[in-house]
C-alpha cells in the first residue's frame, strides 16, 4: 500500500512527517516516508528472507572487520526536493561493533556522515523502483560507505560504493551465482548462487 501526497505541502511537510510518525501500522507490516509519499509494506516472502539470511551468515561470519547488523532498524537520510528526511528500514544494516551505534539509538537514527555505519542491503520485492532509486540516492546523501542491492527482477547484485553527497560514484555489478568481491573492511567474496 502506498499512500501520495499529490500536491507538495508548503508548511505541510511538518504535517506529513508528524502522520507518518503517528501511524498506527498492522504488526508485521513496515511504514517507511520516501520522498513525500508514505509507504506501507507487508511481511516480506520467504525467498525475500532466504536471500536476507544468506548474506547476514557470510558478511558476519566471514568478514575481516568485526560487525553487527540489524535488520528493523528505523534509519532517518537525507530527503530531496525539499521534502523532509526519508524514514528508511533497509532489509540489512551493518555496523562496526566498536562504536556500539545501535545501543542507546533512537527509533529512526540520524546517519548523516555517520562513521558506524558500513553498509545498508535492501532485497528488491514486488515493486523495485524505490530500492533502485529513491533509497540509492538516500543513501548515497547520507554519505553511507556501501549500498547492496539484491535485485530479484533482473536477477543480479549490485554494490554501490564511494558516495558523494549526492549519488554513489562507483558500482560493481554480479548477475545471480558469480561471487561479488565486497573490498575493505568485509574483503570477502560473497556469494550469490542461493539468491535465485
Amino acid at each position: 500500500m502506498t499512500v501520495m501526497v499529490d500536491e507538495p505541502l508548503s508548511q505541510g511537510d511538518d504535517v506529513l512527517l508528524e502522520g507518518f510518525l503517528a501511524l498506527d501500522t498492522p504488526e508485521g507490516f513496515r511504514a517507511e516516508l520516501i520522498d513525500g509519499e508514505i509507504v506501507v509494506t507487508p511481511p516480506p516472502l520467504g525467498d525475500h528472507e532466504r536471500c536476507v539470511a544468506t548474506i547476514i551468515h557470510q558478511v558476519i561470519r566471514k568478514s575481516a572487520a568485526e560487525l553487527e547488523c540489524s535488520g528493523n532498524k528505523g534509519l532517518q537520510v537525507p530527503g530531496v526536493d525539499g521534502h523532509p528526511d526519508n524514514r528508511v528500514i533497509p532489509d540489512i544494516t551493518f555496523v562496526y561493533v566498536e562504536p556500539d551505534a545501535f545501543h542507546r539509538a533512537p527509533s529512526w537514527m540520524p546517519v548523516q556522515d555517520d562513521d558506524s555505519i558500513v553498509m545498508v542491503v535492501e532485497v528488491t520485492s514486488s515493486r523495485p523502483r524505490r530500492d533502485r532509486e529513491a533509497k540509492r540516492t538516500g543513501y548515497a546523501r547520507a554519505g553511507i560507505p556501501f549500498y547492496l542491492l539484491v535485485d530479484r527482477e533482473e536477477e543480479r547484485v549490485s554494490l554501490f560504493s564511494r558516495p558523494d553527497g549526492e549519488e554513489y560514484g562507483h558500482t560493481d555489478q554480479v548477475p545471480f551465482g558469480k561471487a561479488l568481491p565486497l573490498p575493505k573492511p568485509f574483503e570477502i567474496q560473497l556469494d550469490t548462487s542461493k539468491f535465485d
